[in-house]
């Protein structure tokens, strides 16, 4: 599920601290320079950086001829969000285009084309942000909540934008409520279809009685 493609990882850089910080407890000076240089950004081997959680700095800076700053190496570690294909993950729906809707998965939108929501003529209705099924009435909408396979991943370089492709076009995948219902379908199946192994010592009975 989508948790696991949360994970935390240590980082090493160095961080210059303006004289206007000198004041300021240097951890705390630090990590404050850290968010503003990391967070929301996307690493293309880290993947969506989305909180430092914690820094350790060396007490002990450099200087450098002509620059009133200091220079601290520092270790880190920050909560990131790398997406995975074939990933299952769970979102909610937080808009609705002529072409389909975007899913928030994690820190990210992920786009489910209208193509990739069933096997259905679909009709999107932006104004009233909805998608709705031809044949089966089944609907989206801003705010439902949804299972899907992750099917596309392009992070590019660092930047701060990214694509992310799903697909709801899989067996128990789609809005919560249609998965209970194939739940649902899929037990009643099995209630009215006999057992293997029943069928073979109903058919030995008869031939034994023969």
């Amino acid at each position: 599920m989508c948790a696991k493609l949360f994970s935390i990882s240590t980082l090493v850089d160095v961080v210059r601290i303006p004289p206007s910080m000198f004041g300021t407890v240097l951890k705390k000076a630090s990590m404050n320079i850290l968010k503003e240089k990391y967070e929301s950004m996307i690493n293309p081997d880290l993947g969506y950086i989305i909180m430092i959680l914690d820094v350790k700095i060396e007490g002990i800076g450099k200087m450098i001829p002509g620059d009133g700053g200091t220079f601290h190496k520092v270790e880190f570690d920050a909560l990131t969000f790398y997406p995975k294909l074939q990933e299952i993950v769970q979102g909610e729906i937080v808009d609705i285009t002529d072409f389909g809707a975007f899913v928030r998965i994690g820190p990210t939108d992920a786009l489910l084309h209208l193509s990739q929501i069933m096997d259905d003529y679909l009709k999107s209705d932006v104004k009233s942000g909805m998608i709705l099924a031809n044949q089966s009435g089944r609907t989206l909408k801003v705010g439902s909540t949804l299972r899907a396979r992750i099917t596309a991943v392009s992070l590019g370089k660092a930047s701060t934008m990214g694509k992310i492709g799903i697909t709801c076009r899989q067996p128990f995948l789609g809005a919560h409520e249609w998965i209970v219902e194939e739940i649902k379908k899929s037990d009643s199946e099995k209630e009215l279809k006999p057992d293997k192994e029943t069928k073979k010592t109903e058919k030995a009975v008869v031939v034994k009685g023969k």
